[in-house]
């Protein structure tokens, strides 16, 4: 469900023109150094694969990346980012190793890409990955980021994210997301692809709709949510790590709007960028327990599905609300659909949740 555009969404007439490209260029740096790490990382054998180590150089790397880009891009800003990791345990004794590594990997990225004639010492990286400790909150611009969103995914060599978004005066105003590793073709029940090429950048800005592109490259097209009303019609996305997810929930859920189709289950938040393209109709996240969510983990996708027509709500119907800080403020469950079939699958949560015992 896409159309090619001409021109671009940043064009004239976006005042955030600036930030929406400043914001693809990061992410897209940033996914560069994190296919690096994740093609090394799945030449070693299952048992070096369960250390951490890589996907955490990833991690830092992908937040320094972004953070130097954006920086570059955008000089006369203030800069202020809420982002998943600070530099704390980078500083202690016995991480000098891990430290050096990602210094060496970031000006590798930087070098390679040729954008910039910079170089990072130990120290700037540590202070470009503490860029990212803002509180937020519902004044000023806040950039959010999710550096690597769907850790294991990345471990497995699946789907992961890296998320970034902007917070204007409390509300997400452009969004962007690199998906290494999702076809930006369409992708079936099995979570293939129809097509052979791999790796989507998706992007929005508030009022000019969303995209999607090539991370390789290619001219925008402009994506849409599905139009199914039948939620016999439906197929939904739900996580792939069943701690994620009350799967006995999910699958009420789905037995009361009489889906029929399987989940198709993946990682991070690719799964707005699936759903915003049309990929299905639905993606859902009920956790176990009515855990914390962190901003970084929903505000580019959110509003890269609104933006392709669809809503994000909580489980009672609410919009998700970003200006409360680090953590959203909501119900149990954030919910991803098009118009139409938005209250018919809060109705259904709510009646599910209420039998699991999970609402009162």
């Amino acid at each position: 469900m896409s159309e090619l555009l001409s021109p671009p969404p940043a064009a004239a007439g976006n005042q955030y023109g600036a930030e929406h490209a400043a914001a693809k260029k990061a992410v897209a740096l940033a996914a560069r150094l994190c296919k690096k790490v994740q093609q090394d990382l799945l030449k070693l054998d299952v048992q070096t694969k369960a250390d951490r180590t890589p996907v955490t150089v990833a991690d830092y790397g992908s937040q320094v990346l972004v953070s130097v880009v954006l920086k570059m891009e955008l000089p006369s800003n203030p800069f202020s980012m809420v982002a998943e990791e600070d530099s704390e345990d980078l500083r202690k004794d016995g991480a000098q190793e891990m430290l050096g590594h990602i210094t060496k990997l970031v000006n590798e990225t930087i070098i390679n890409d040729g954008s910039y004639s910079i170089t990072l010492s130990k120290e700037d990286v540590l202070v470009a990955i503490d860029c990212g400790k803002s509180e937020g909150g519902p004044s000023g611009r806040h950039w959010i980021l999710d550096p690597i969103d769907g850790t294991k995914g990345f471990i497995r060599g699946d789907q992961y994210a890296i998320g970034l978004a902007l917070l204007d005066e409390g509300k997400v105003v452009l969004g962007a997301m690199a998906c290494p590793n999702l076809p930006f073709k369409s992708i079936d029940h099995n979570g293939v692809s129809s097509g052979d090429q791999v790796g989507a950048l998706f992007s929005a800005t508030i009022g000019c709709g969303s995209t999607v592109e090539s991370l390789e490259g290619s001219q925008p097209q402009k994506i849409n949510v599905c139009s199914i009303s039948n939620p016999v019609d439906a197929s939904f996305f739900e996580s792939y790590e069943r701690k994620h997810c009350m799967r006995d929930c999910t699958s009420s859920i789905a037995e009361k709007l009489g889906i029929q189709a399987p989940p198709v289950r993946i990682d991070s938040q690719a799964k707005y960028g699936a759903v915003a393209q049309g990929d299905g109709a639905i993606y859902w996240r009920f956790p176990h327990k009515r855990s914390k969510e962190a901003v970084w983990d929903h505000a580019a996708g959110s509003i890269i599905v609104t933006e392709a027509g669809g809503l994000v709500k909580d489980a009672s119907g609410n919009d998700l609300d970003f200006s409360k800080g680090r953590y959203l403020d909501r119900d149990a469950g954030i919910i991803a659909t098009n118009k139409y079939l938005m209250p018919l699958v809060v109705k259904a949560a709510q009646e599910a949740m209420k039998e699991e015992g999970i609402l009162g």
